[in-house]
């Protein structure tokens, strides 16, 4: 399977595959909506199918990174 291309801003449904069930976030939910974003100093998002993405429908906070198939499109 193809890893899946985001961009930096786009918003997406969480929906963790299983190396996310195992290794993910533990603060990300399934069915939450996120943002990918960039940090300062850390890889850009799709390097090595993985990104860094933030919540947007609760409180804006930096969530962790997860792996780019696990993001689905709203």
């Amino acid at each position: 399977m193809a890893t899946r291309k985001v961009r930096v801003g786009q918003k997406f449904i969480y929906r963790p595959n299983l190396f996310d069930v195992l290794k993910g976030p533990d603060t990300l939910k399934d069915g939450d909506h996120v943002q990918v974003v960039n940090l300062h100093g850390c890889p850009p998002a799709n390097t090595m199918g993985m990104c860094y993405v933030k919540r947007v429908d609760v409180d804006e906070k930096f969530a962790g990174m997860v792996c780019t198939n696990s993001l689905d499109d709203k």
